[in-house]
């Protein structure tokens, strides 16, 4: 707004013998507040409520005062929502009798003007003398659940209330047209969007938003879980692809002791399966026997106690079949290593954070088969040519809690990632990363720092050009198609995974010896792809540049990356720069040693005393320095960090981008100068030589 019109707006002010009577003068009378957009009227609101300020004795009181709010509270039930703050503001709403504010909010209710009574509720904060159910209910009916959020928002008790509400709703006998027909001459009903769907999935929103225990919500859980229910029949006896094993572990912990969801297991159990089967349920929950169906409890007495062991010769045979069906490991059972502890990781990190290593890496979690929050990541798996490391995540994280070192993990994590020196291959990595940000907040902009990962899911998307499954398995008709990652190691390898386990309770321990099994071989199986299509791409229809079209960020358009070798070092841009013949292909401008100056990470004492006698300006960390303080020293005196291994990953995200260079250790000093001097263009002649010496 021109400081013209404020200024006219003042004036207008100081010349009214009541500017609060005048302002409403103005507004009843005035039509242009009415549109959207901020209007003259808003603009001379807003004026008077800063020109008050300035003069608190056009303040009111008293039975003037209660004359005006009267007034307002008229204008209040028609004007554009931004009005609302500044005119409560202007004529003290808030100390008003409240009882008198409750009166108006229902008459304008009992208008059927329930959005708006519901806006000035929460404005006034009236809820707590207020039903939440009256208040709620027509608001659902028109679909506003935003504001149903809202009203209930900074009150605790009436969150738990409404879902109570919710959930009765939503009771297996319940009537929804009960509350509709309350309704009937309501203005803008969605009555398409008030069901039961809608109503649970708000439950659900409500419990994850407000933090409520889910218990206060029984109707809408027991449905959910009996959804599982559901599905997990339809996934065993259906599609057929999860083992006995895994389905027994999922019936388990999504029935628990609840007597309902158990009696409709039995129900489901008679349809798939038989009575025997529904009996050994039966007995193996401690149903009471008038919860039993006839013929269930009549087999319930024909069963011995102990069950019926599997025949053996059975299984042998089945295990056969599973390795001439199924991908198998080529490495030992004992190279799989399951790790527990954070003494245990180190050696994992140890062998996983060279430079050149190529790893395969997957994660699990458990199903979450639809329920509230995102699910944490149970298990990270790690895999090497020669062996598979399984990390137990929520173990390891439990014990960093325990020791106040919640990083520590997390930061190894970002280290792996960030390090465009070693090879990361995923299949639809995007989603793990995702799925770790969820599990810690500390990795949630792992997907913009990942360097030098290879998703797999690419190789899919360039249509890998091979037989198809029909004509390698004639004799599988019975077995579900292969799809994603299976589908791409048969394509690639000749044999699918058996995806049996996929949908396994990861959280659970100890883990079955088949999900490790499985969650080894589906990290190691990336590593065999890679190799494989590297060697020959042609053959599957990919472009001869492989590693130039796949190895990037995930998710985002790959670029190009070569392994690193002794001559090649991570340079600050994360790009690699060469200490061979190759030039980089925009060098800097030339400058001398003494326009250089330089910070020495402790480890790198030699080369820093090296460019000393070659005229640069150089400082160097003490032994017992933390590398950080290289940082420090950087930005204070704009030095250039030299560093190498490890640290670089840290240093260079705390200084600008081409402030901090990676050496290779393994070099001799000279080496090492020779590959500074050259990645800064940094000439030395022979009159600096020795110029910084005493």
């Amino acid at each position: 707004v021109s400081q013209q019109l404020k200024e006219e707006i003042r004036r207008g002010f100081a010349g009214l013998e009541d500017p609060l009577a005048g302002l409403l003068d103005m507004l009843e009378s005035s039509s242009d507040w009415k549109g959207k957009g901020h209007s003259l009227g808003y603009y001379i609101t807003t004026e008077l409520q800063l020109w008050i300020k300035e003069h608190p004795a056009v303040q009111q009181s008293g039975i003037k005062l209660e004359k005006l709010q009267a007034r307002v509270l008229r204008i209040l039930a028609q004007c554009p929502a931004n009005l609302l703050d500044p005119l409560i503001s202007i004529y003290q709403l808030h100390t008003a009798d409240r009882n008198y504010l409750l009166g108006h909010v229902s008459h304008l209710y009992h208008k059927g003007d329930y959005k708006e009574a519901a806006i000035l509720s929460i404005k006034l904060k009236l809820q707590p003398d207020q039903d939440v159910e009256k208040m709620c209910t027509p608001l659902l009916l028109q679909d506003k659940t935003n504001l149903v959020e809202d009203y209930v928002g900074e009150y605790p008790e009436l969150q738990s209330k409404l879902l109570q509400i919710l959930d009765t709703w939503c009771e297996p006998g319940f009537n929804i047209r009960d509350i509709t027909s309350q309704y009937q001459g309501l203005s803008r009903y969605k009555p398409e969007k008030f069901n039961r769907k809608m109503l649970s999935k708000l439950v659900f929103r409500l419990l994850d938003r407000f933090n409520v225990d889910p218990a206060l919500c029984p109707n809408v859980i027991n449905q959910r879980h009996l959804r599982t229910l559901n599905y997990l029949f339809y996934k065993r006896f259906v599609e057929k692809t999860m083992t006995q094993e895994n389905w027994t572990d999922h019936v388990q912990s999504t029935v628990g002791e609840n007597r309902w969801l158990q009696g409709h297991l039995i129900q489901l159990l008679i349809s798939y399966c038989d009575l025997n089967t529904a009996a050994r349920w039966a007995q193996r929950c401690n149903l009471p026997k008038e919860m039993l169906p006839y013929g269930v409890a009549d087999e319930l007495q024909k069963l011995q106690i102990q069950e019926r062991v599997e025949d053996a010769s059975k299984a042998d045979n089945y295990e056969e079949s599973k390795k001439k069906d199924y991908y198998q490991l080529p490495i030992p059972r004992a190279n799989i290593h399951f790790l527990q502890t954070w003494e245990e990781t180190l050696q994992c990190w140890e062998k996983v954070l060279q430079p050149g290593q190529v790893v395969g890496i997957d994660m699990e979690w458990r199903p979450s088969f639809g329920m509230v929050g995102k699910p944490r990541v149970s298990l990270l798996q790690m895999a090497l040519k020669d062996e598979v490391f399984l990390l137990d995540l929520p173990r390891l994280l439990e014990q960093a809690e325990a020791e106040g070192e919640k990083e520590k993990l997390p930061h190894f994590i970002q280290m792996l990632y960030s390090d465009v020196a070693i090879t990361k291959l995923g299949y639809g990595m995007s989603g793990d990363l995702s799925s770790l940000a969820a599990t810690w907040s500390a990795l949630k902009d792992m997907n913009k720092q990942a360097q030098s990962v290879v998703d797999l899911l690419t190789v899919d998307k360039q249509k890998v050009d091979v037989l198809s499954p029909e004509q390698r398995y004639e004799d599988r008709e019975f077995r579900q198609p292969e799809k994603g990652l299976s589908l791409l190691v048969q394509h690639v390898l000749g044999k699918p995974l058996d995806k049996t386990e996929q949908l396994s309770n990861w959280e659970k321990r100890p883990l079955r010896e088949e999900q490790i099994l499985y969650a080894a071989s589906d990290a190691y199986c990336l590593l065999e792809i890679y190799e494989k299509l590297c060697k020959d791409p042609a053959s599957f229809g990919l472009s001869s540049d492989l590693t130039g079209s796949l190895v990037g960020k995930p998710s985002i358009k790959p670029r190009a990356k070569k392994q690193l070798n002794k001559q090649e070092v991570p340079s600050p841009s994360g790009q690699q720069c060469k200490g061979s013949k190759k030039e980089t292909s925009c060098p800097p401008a030339p400058i001398s040693p003494k326009e250089f100056s330089v910070v020495c990470d402790n480890m790198l004492q030699g080369l820093g005393r090296y460019l000393r006698c070659l005229g640069v300006d150089v400082r160097m960390l003490e032994n017992d320095d933390d590398h950080r303080r290289a940082a420090e020293i950087a930005r204070q005196e704009g030095r250039v960090i030299l560093t190498s291994g490890l640290p670089y990953q840290t240093l260079q995200s705390q200084v600008a981008e081409g402030r901090c260079f990676s050496v290779n250790c393994s070099e001799k000093a000279k080496e090492q100068a020779l590959q500074v001097l050259k990645h800064f263009n940094v000439q030395v002649s022979l009159a600096d030589i020795f110029s910084r010496c005493q």
